[in-house]
This record gives structure tokens, C-alpha cells and sequence, in this order.
């Protein structure tokens, strides 16, 4: 290696490390080859891994087709240039003497007591070097952030100062000509004849720095993994070429790679390739409209419960992919329940599309250990894929390795896909992802590491289904990665059935200042659709907004839903007797009232309740007439129960096949809001507690859903039975008090009227769902009587007061601060944000409002120790031994949010589980002998029917 070094300045770069002896193998590795070693891994990443787009993106900052690749890999390899400060050279007390030794010096004293984090100083001494090589000051601008945020958050441009007047920096001659000489070999080794060489000619979006933001990351992480990089500690075998061959190793033993690459356009006959089926009107409508955008941007699919809008939506995927150059997808579902059958739709769709990636498609959200699907992809116990990086926090103080690397269960899990991929923080790197759109959220908030959530979706296409269901406070969150994805000119594809008209276009607004790197778009010229199913597509063109609007009619006719309303006083739950047995409350009495006239001939019955308490109790009244044909699902059933109920609901009301059992001759099933979306099930009439318009309208989905089933005389007509309130002659109905407090009034009221209106009388769906969404929600038009005004108008004050709060309470978590959505670089980006990395359960409370709520593990103890719930014996400590491990995790189950505070303080893992990778994490609620325990002041206790069961405290 000769580039005109002088003899000190070699022998300084010869000592001057990146990563000490424990954290590299045993051997100290320089700080030039951790550079070229994180520079190689960066054209693996381009060559391997990076979209079409990124590609594209890259060239046209770097200043042409062929120059993104090299500046790609400079700009990922520069990034640890500040560990060259005496900040870090210190740290390592062996390492450390022979960089003194070298002249390299510093006042012990003074960088001893001050601490100061490699990246910022790197921040600073990139903005040096660079402005010596003479860069603009706009070009420095955009860069620095990049070095000075690669452990996981950008500092603002007054945070890189050295508070001790350059001790930590580096003060001399000496620090200064082996800081240049650094980053100039490192530059030259690149191939660039000198750092001005380097300068790109376009500034990128601020999204796209974030998203480059987080492929440095990527590319140091796995630089930084000491398996494959063996510290290097003699100069003249640091090399870029050395590097390559290690990198190339790496790689390919770690089995990382991209999506599709260059995805062909679709042709003719899509839908019979892909789902075995020709394709609906409304999917041959989104179809078009995908293949005359402009250029990347937002696509809204509205459609009806049972249109196909899933198909619809991953056809749609593959003609964006195609024309924009995406490599890969993600889809977010509104739950972790209805993110596990996508997940099996996706990979058969992927392997269609691509034989041979199925395989690749990652599960992503915080139960994914319970599907058994996902499980079976992985293979035995290995090692933990994020516990060879070490060195990456070398000089963070403070840190624990598990608050950077740990994820429950991560280090039990194996290549498929890559098992790297299946560490924390890196699920949204995976080519194709499935998971909650909380992942999606996740990227739009001001925490650590927020940049490797952007790059994992930088180069994919985004699908985000049932969006209606995001309310007011996640609605932030939605639109705020709307404006990245936006700026990011990542395609989103949007689905719901029930979206209300001014959702639609917040989430058109978002997306398209976004796109126009704008605080705010005007959308004035948006056109409302005017039929059903729709398809809304808007893009920002050289000119300004760019829409296209289109609607079509439904593949099946309307249903004439007949209304009928049920009343029930607003009174309190069953009172329970001397007996110790409950008292069947006037509401479940006129409901089992009306099934047994309603069933003489048979039927199959969903029961909708708002409230997991009134299910139990509707579950206990049906059952008490209706015996074994009655079946109960709720979020308050442990893991096992509610995955085989759900599994039975669906294989005995689910859609015809070749699999599916005879329709049963009764079945009723009493089910809270989990029935309400994503639940493909047919019932032959629907009994439901009132609720907002769009979601009465979901559960009217599940109502007569599919063709050809054979039905009872008295049921050949679709009925939906509205009950939970009280109407009154005059007064406004009595809502019950537990639907209020999820709800709120307004919303129910206005509702109720359309309800009431509509009572013996009957409703066209899907004709009229826009148009019932659109009288509830929207505030001017007059929907209930002139006598209800004054308790209309007190219930509007509250919910838009209501509102109005949790908007404000997201603010401070979101990525951009208002006014900030114009800035041009990532500095301060993080400034006020979240200090520390986030579990799971932490980044779900920061992005769903509302009560927190936990999940606990039921355990028993009897004399010998603990068993689990089944009655297999754990031992005195709890252990599970590897056959048991999965039977302790099946008794999951979510605690009520007011037991959270009582859980949090008094549960922990048993002591058996501390060891565990797939328990450690889990909190162990044990129940006594007789199947009881109390928390919190509450006797909860759980029944192989009900499931947790919550008395009243004493």
C-alpha cells in the first residue's frame, strides 16, 4: 500500500484501530481495514441486495448511470472515520499504548474523565476533511448526518461540538495528518483519485438519505461480525481486495440476498397464473390504473368485504414492482391474527411470481413464535444471529449488549430467510415481509435505529390493509410514514372497504407532500369516486398532484340486508346469587329469545359483542340452551384455545373447498371484534351490538358471504339483529356505558339513527356503504332527529376534543417535528426522541393509544413445583425442557388493561425460564390448585370455556 505516506504517517495508520482483540477474534483489526472491510460488504449489498430503484436513485446523486455503486460503498465504509480521536483510540487500554507509542498523544486526564461517542466525532471530522477536499457546504450538509448517526440516531450540527476544546477530537498536527491520511487511503482504495473526486452532483430526498442511512448501518453491522471478520493488525495485508475476498465470505455464509431483481411486466392471464381464477371487474379496474401511473405513488382499493381485494392487491404489486423498479414487498395487517393466513397467501404468491423465494418471505410481529408455520421454517436451536457484533458498541457507554442485539426468541431462529434478517430491528430488511402495520408505524417514529426500519423498506412495495380500522392517534403515525414512503417514492398500496371520505384524503395529502417534499399538499383537486368499488391513485407529476379516479360494479349483486333492532336497557352485568350462579342478564334472555325462534329450521348464528365480559356472558346463556352448538372467541383465550377456535370457525363456516366439513345443521358463534375484519367466515344471520358505522358495516360482511350456500327457510334472507342499546320514544337511546367508553357517543348516535331509520326496513350492501360511511362521518350533514340535537352536539364537542388530544399526544413521538417536513438533511433529526432501543411491547404503547395490556403465561403450582396448564410437570423452577417449551408458550393469553400496573410490578419469568431464548421475556402468572390467582386486587382465574375469567375486586 503506497500512496505518499510518510514514514509516521504509515506507522500511524498501523496502530490506529477499529476493533479491539476481544471484539474481532482475538486479534486487533485496524481501523483502515474495518473501513475497506465495511466498504466490500456495501458492493455486496448493491450487487446482491439493493432494488432497482435504489440503484437508479444512487446513480443520479453520484452523477450518472455505473457511479452509484462506488460512491455507495464510500459513503457506507467512511462511516466509522471518527474512532481516528483519541474519544475512542482510548478505550482499549493495550491497543491504546501503541497508538501513543506512534505519537499519536492525548492529556490522559482530560479524555479520561469526558466521553464522547465515535460517531459524532466522526460527524465533525467528515465535515472537515470534506470541506479541506473542497465540497459544498450543501453536499456536506447531507452527509455528515449519515456518520454521525450510524449507531442509531442523528445529533444535530451543535451536538458534534467538542466540549474539551479538542482533547477528545484530537489536537495537533500529528491527529490531524493521520485523520486525512485515513480517510484519503481509504478514499484512493476505493478507487477515487483524491476525496473531491467523491462529491456527489444532486443532493437526495431526505427520505433517501434515511433509507442510505440505514444500508450503512446494515453494511458495518455485518462488517462488524467477528465469524467472518478476523481482526487484521499488520498494515501491508489491509487491502481492498483482501477485504473483498472477506466479505465475499461472509455473505455467502450468512445467506443474505434481495428480492426479485428485475421483476418482468405481467402480461395476460395474471390471475389465472397467480390465483387460479380469472379476474373480477374491479380487479381488471385496479389493473389499469396501476399500469397508467405516472410514476410511483399512493393506490387506494376500495371494495367490498369479500371482492378479493387481497389478489387484487398483490396483482397490483407485481405491475409497481415491475414498471418502478421494486425488489421485494410488505404487507401490513391490522393484527397479528390476520397477519398469520397472509402470511401462507404471500409465500404461495411469491413462489408463483418467483419459483424459489417463497422461502423468503420473513413473519414479522411480536407472536410470530406461536405459528406453527413459521416455526416449522426454522430449524433446531443455533446460535443467536445478532451475538457476533460486539464491536459496533465498542465505546457505548453504558449500553447492554441485549438493549442493542436481544429480541425474545431471535437466537433460536434460523435461515429461512436468512437467519440475520431475523434479528432485532433488521425484520423489514427481509426481500418480502408480513406483519402488523405496526412495523410500518414503527418507522415513523422518532426512536433508535429508526433508519434500518426506512431502508427495509426502501426498493419494496407497500400494501397496508383494513386502514379504516387505524384511529386518530395511529392515524399519525399512518400518515407520517405515508410522507417518507412519499418522499421515498416507495409505491403504497392501500385496502378497505368502509373508508370514510375524509381518511381517504388525509392519506392522499400525506403521501403527496410527501412526494413533494412539502409541510402540507394541496389535494383541492382529488375527485370524490362516485361508484363502488373504487380505485383511487395519486402520484406527484412534473406539473404538480397527479389523480386517477375509477370505479366499477361489484362481481356479485347487492344484498338486501334486512335491519331489526333488539332493545336492551342500559342496565349492569348479571347479578350473581346466592347460588354463586349468575343471573342471566334482560339482553342475553331476549337474545336467546330470538335464536331459539330464529333457528327452528337450523342455522349458523355470529354473535358479535363489543366487550370480552359480555361474550362470556352471551357465551354462558346460549350455551345453557343451545348446549355444545355454541363456540366462544375472544382475546382473552390463551394462544392455543384461540388459534383452534378461530381454525375450527373458519373450516366450518369458511369458504367451499374440497377441505371443508358439511356446514353444521345449528352452530351459533359469540365473538367480540375479532370476527370484525379478516375473518372469512359466512353466517346465515348476524346479532351484533352497535357500533360505528364502518365497523357495523365489516360485521355485516361476515352476513351471507359466500354464493351457492345452502341456508334455513327462515334465514334464505340476510338479517342483521342491532342490539346493545335502548331506543326511546323521544330522548336518544341508551347506549350501553362499556360500548361508550371504547367508542365514544358521537359516533354511536349518529349511527343508531341510521339504525333506527332503517328498522324493518332493509339496507343494499355493498351499494350503500359509501354512502352510510359518509353520512356518519361527515359532521355537516344532519343524520339524527332535531330532538336529539343537544346530546348530538355535547357527544360532537367531546369526540373532536377527544380527537384533537390524541393527535396531540402522538406529536412528540413522530419522526418529524411540525414545520420540519421541508428540511432537506437528517440533521437533528432525532433531537427529543426516544434516548433508548424499544422492546416490543414498548413501540406497540408508543404508537396504539389507549389502555397498555400485557400477555402473561398461565403456569400451575402443586406440591411438586409448577406444571403447565395441561398438568406436565415443569419441576420446582419451572424448566421446560425442549418438548415442553412450546405447551408453556400455547398458555399465552392478554390481561386486561387494568391489571397491567399489578402485573408489571408483581410478575416475572419462573426462575427455570431465565435461560430460556423463547422464555426469558415472558411474565408467569401461576395459578393455585384450584385454577385462581389474584392480582392487582382481582381474583382471575382461567376455564377451558370462558378463558381468563376477571371477578370483580373485593
Amino acid at each position: 500500500m503506497v500512496y505518499g505516506l510518510g514514514p509516521d504517517t504509515e506507522r500511524q495508520l498501523g496502530v490506529l484501530w477499529g476493533k479491539s482483540a476481544r471484539r474481532a477474534g482475538g486479534t486487533k483489526n485496524l481501523l483502515l481495514a474495518h473501513l475497506l472491510d465495511t466498504a466490500a460488504v456495501a458492493e455486496l449489498i448493491w450487487d446482491r441486495y439493493l432494488a432497482v430503484s435504489v440503484k437508479r436513485m444512487l446513480d443520479e446523486v453520484a452523477g450518472g448511470p455505473g457511479l452509484g455503486r462506488r460512491f455507495f460503498a464510500w459513503l457506507c465504509g467512511v462511516h466509522d472515520c471518527g474512532k481516528a480521536t483519541p474519544a475512542f483510540q482510548h478505550v482499549d487500554e493495550d491497543a491504546a499504548d501503541a497508538v501513543w507509542r506512534a505519537g499519536l498523544t492525548w492529556d490522559r486526564y482530560v479524555v479520561g474523565k469526558a466521553r464522547r461517542r465515535h460517531d459524532k466525532a466522526g460527524g465533525e471530522l467528515i465535515r472537515w476533511a470534506l470541506a479541506q477536499a473542497g465540497w459544498d457546504e450543501d453536499q456536506i450538509g447531507w452527509v455528515w448526518p449519515l456518520v454521525a448517526g450510524h449507531h442509531g440516531a442523528f445529533p444535530s450540527l451543535g451536538q458534534l461540538r467538542d466540549r474539551t476544546r479538542g482533547h477528545l477530537q484530537g489536537k495537533g498536527q500529528a491527529w490531524t495528518q493521520a485523520q486525512s491520511a485515513l480517510v484519503t487511503v481509504f478514499t484512493k482504495e476505493l478507487g477515487f483519485a483524491d476525496l473531491a473526486r467523491v462529491r456527489p452532483k444532486i443532493i437526495p430526498s431526505r427520505a433517501a438519505q434515511l433509507q442510505l442511512s440505514g444500508f450503512v448501518v446494515m453494511a458495518d453491522w455485518i462488517a462488524s461480525d467477528e465469524r467472518f471478520f478476523v481482526g487484521v493488525d499488520e498494515l501491508e495485508k489491509v487491502s481492498m481486495p483482501a477485504a473483498r475476498e472477506r466479505a465475499v465470505a461472509a455473505w455467502e455464509q450468512l445467506g443474505l440476498r434481495g428480492g426479485w431483481g428485475t421483476l418482468a411486466s405481467p402480461g395476460a392471464g395474471l390471475f389465472g397464473k397467480r390465483f387460479g381464477c380469472e379476474p373480477r371487474p374491479s380487479q381488471v379496474q385496479a389493473l389499469e390504473v396501476a399500469r397508467r401511473m405516472g410514476a410511483p405513488g399512493l393506490v387506494v382499493l376500495e371494495a367490498p368485504m369479500g371482492e378479493g381485494k387481497t389478489n387484487t392487491a398483490l396483482a397490483v404489486v407485481e405491475v409497481l414492482a415491475a414498471r418502478f423498479g421494486a425488489d421485494g414487498l410488505f404487507v401490513g395487517m391490522p393484527t397479528q391474527a390476520t397477519s398469520d393466513p397472509m402470511f401462507t397467501k404471500v409465500r404461495d404468491w411469491v413462489a408463483k411470481v418467483s419459483p424459489g423465494l417463497g422461502s423468503q418471505v420473513a413473519l414479522l410481529h411480536g407472536k410470530r413464535r406461536f405459528n406453527s408455520e413459521w416455526r416449522e421454517l426454522l430449524a433446531a436451536a443455533g446460535e443467536d444471529p445478532a451475538g457476533h457484533h460486539g464491536g459496533v458498541q465498542e465505546d457505548e457507554y453504558g449500553l447492554e449488549a441485549e438493549d442493542w442485539w436481544g429480541e425474545p426468541g431471535c437466537c433460536e431462529e434460523r435461515k429461512v430467510p436468512a437467519e440475520w434478517f431475523l434479528g432485532r430491528m433488521r425484520g423489514l430488511l427481509s426481500p418480502f415481509v408480513v406483519g402488523t402495520i405496526d412495523q410500518l408505524l414503527f418507522a415513523a417514529t422518532r426512536t433508535r435505529h429508526v433508519m434500518l426500519r426506512m431502508a427495509g423498506l426502501a426498493g419494496k412495495v407497500v400494501v397496508l390493509d383494513e386502514v379504516h380500522a387505524a384511529d386518530v392517534y395511529m392515524s399519525q403515525f399512518l400518515m407520517e410514514g405515508l410522507r417518507w414512503l412519499g418522499q421515498a417514492g416507495v409505491p403504497v398500496v392501500l385496502l378497505s372497504a368502509t373508508l370514510s371520505p375524509a381518511q381517504r384524503r388525509d392519506f392522499v395529502a400525506a403521501y403527496l407532500a410527501g412526494a413533494a417534499s412539502l409541510e402540507e399538499a394541496d389535494v383541492s383537486g382529488l375527485p370524490e369516486p362516485t361508484g363502488y368499488p373504487n380505485v383511487t391513485a395519486a402520484w406527484m407529476g412534473a406539473d404538480g398532484p397527479q389523480f386517477l379516479v375509477e370505479h366499477t360494479t361489484s362481481w356479485r349483486k347487492d344484498l338486501d340486508v334486512r335491519i331489526q333492532v333488539l332493545p336492551e336497557p342500559s342496565a349492569g352485568r348479571p347479578v350473581t346469587g346466592r347460588d354463586g350462579v349468575s343471573a342471566v342478564s334482560a339482553g342475553d334472555r331476549a337474545v336467546t329469545g330470538l335464536l331459539e325462534d330464529r333457528l327452528r329450521d337450523g342455522g349458523c348464528v355470529l354473535v358479535i359483542r363489543n366487550t370480552v365480559q359480555r361474550a362470556q356472558d352471551t357465551y354462558t346463556a346460549l350455551r345453557a340452551r343451545f348446549g355444545d352448538d355454541v363456540r366462544l372467541l375472544h382475546g382473552r383465550l390463551h394462544a392455543e384455545h384461540r388459534a383452534e377456535r378461530t381454525e375450527e370457525c373458519l373450516r366450518l363456516l369458511g369458504p367451499p373447498g374440497r377441505d371443508r366439513p358439511p356446514r353444521p345443521g345449528r352452530l351459533i358463534v359469540v365473538a367480540t371484534q375479532l370476527a370484525e375484519q379478516s375473518f372469512d367466515v359466512d353466517a346465515d344471520l348476524l346479532v351484533t351490538d352497535l357500533a360505528p358505522i364502518d365497523l357495523l358495516l365489516q360485521r355485516i360482511g361476515r352476513l351471507h358471504r359466500h354464493r351457492d350456500t345452502v341456508r334455513p327457510a327462515l334465514l334464505k334472507s340476510p338479517q342483521v339483529i342491532v342490539t346493545g342499546f335502548n331506543p326511546r320514544r323521544s330522548d336518544p337511546p341508551e347506549i350501553l356505558p362499556a360500548s361508550k367508553g371504547i367508542y365514544g357517543s358521537y359516533l354511536l348516535l349518529r349511527t343508531a339513527a341510521l339504525v333506527l331509520t332503517a328498522a324493518a326496513e332493509e339496507w343494499s350492501v355493498p351499494g350503500q356503504v359509501p354512502d352510510l360511511v359518509r353520512r356518519v362521518y361527515a359532521d355537516e350533514q344532519p343524520v339524527v332527529p332535531a330532538r336529539w340535537a343537544d346530546i348530538e352536539h355535547t357527544a360532537y364537542q367531546e369526540w373532536a376534543d377527544t380527537r384533537r388530544l390524541r393527535a396531540e399526544r402522538a406529536a412528540p413521538f413522530l419522526l418529524t417535528r411540525i414545520g420540519e417536513h421541508a428540511n432537506t438533511t437528517l440533521d437533528g433529526l432525532h433531537y427529543g426522541g426516544s434516548p433508548a432501543s424499544l422492546q416490543e411491547e414498548q413501540f406497540q404503547a408508543l404508537v396504539r393509544d389507549g389502555e397498555p395490556s400485557i400477555e402473561v403465561i398461565l403456569v400451575r403450582r402443586n406440591a411438586s413445583g409448577f406444571s403447565t396448564l395441561k398438568g406436565r410437570s415443569l419441576g420446582v423452577n419451572g424448566d421446560a425442557s425442549a418438548d415442553l417449551v412450546e405447551e408453556v408458550l400455547a398458555a399465552t393469553v392478554r390481561l386486561p388493561s387494568k391489571l397491567t400496573a399489578a402485573a408489571e410490578a408483581d410478575l416475572r419469568p419462573l426462575e427455570g425460564w431465565r435461560d430460556d431464548p423463547w422464555l426469558r421475556y415472558s411474565r408467569a402468572l401461576v395459578l393455585d390448585e384450584s385454577g385462581g390467582a389474584v392480582i392487582g386486587g382481582h381474583t382471575v382465574r382461567y376455564d377451558n370455556e370462558l378463558g381468563l375469567v376477571v371477578d370483580a375486586s373485593p
